[in-house]
């Protein structure tokens, strides 16, 4: 009785063309004796011969290339938005940089000295407070903040690259930090002496390091 219902149901597989009987039984049953060896169709009144038919079947259909469910469908990864597009916001560069060195959120925020949700918030759009953009930068391992030409603009550049404020950018130019100050939010513009005086300053705080970005200045701090 058993025998019948595996008979009717590779006969119903062969039929949905799901397998070749006639290659199956050619084949030998593979499994108990070698397909060299197999005499389950030269002897008809072999015992066991019906075992043996399944024995075949069973190493037809065993084999990958043979099996009727084998479906082989194309992976494609799309990039993630961070590697598709170029970062425009430093938190964007933030992220970019984190997926590449593959850590979490925490671990940026252990080494910048913040919380987990401030560098989430970073990520998202918020802006990032001065006195943090020196350990972003760092982390980054290059300046993604462009330098301008003008040289009121260059020192504004650097007053927020280092993360510094108007008393600490005024004491370490030897001036006053409010007259700075007016000098960056364009109420006053300096002399040409002092003009002079801003890009000397500049100067020398330039390095020979070779930055990362083409229009990136050179500055010892960073």
């Amino acid at each position: 009785m058993y025998q019948k219902v595996l008979d009717r149901k590779f006969w119903g597989l062969r039929h949905a063309g799901r397998f070749d009987l006639a290659e199956v039984q050619t084949s030998g049953c593979g499994t108990f004796e070698s397909s060299t060896e197999c005499r389950c169709r030269d002897e008809p009144d072999r015992p066991n011969r019906s075992s043996c038919r399944v024995a075949c079947i069973f190493s037809y259909f065993s084999e990958v290339a043979n099996q009727a469910h084998k479906i082989e469908i194309p992976l494609q990864v799309p990039p993630l938005p961070e590697f598709a597009q170029e970062p425009v916001t430093l938190g964007d560069h933030l992220r970019r940089r984190r997926r590449e060195l593959g850590l979490y959120q925490k671990d940026v925020a252990a080494q910048i000295g913040v919380t987990t949700s401030t560098i989430w918030n970073w990520e998202h759009g918020w802006t990032i407070d001065l006195r943090y953009i020196p350990g972003v930068i760092a982390f980054l391992g290059y300046n993604p903040i462009p330098c301008p030409d003008d040289t009121i603009e260059k020192l504004a550049w650097f007053k927020q690259v280092n993360g510094l404020t108007l008393e600490q950018l005024g004491v370490e130019m030897g001036r006053d930090p409010e007259q700075v100050g007016e000098w960056l939010i364009g109420r006053h513009r300096p002399c040409q002496s002092n003009r002079k005086m801003i890009e000397g300053f500049l100067q020398s705080q330039e390095s020979t390091e070779n930055p990362r970005a083409e229009n990136e200045c050179k500055l010892k701090r960073l």
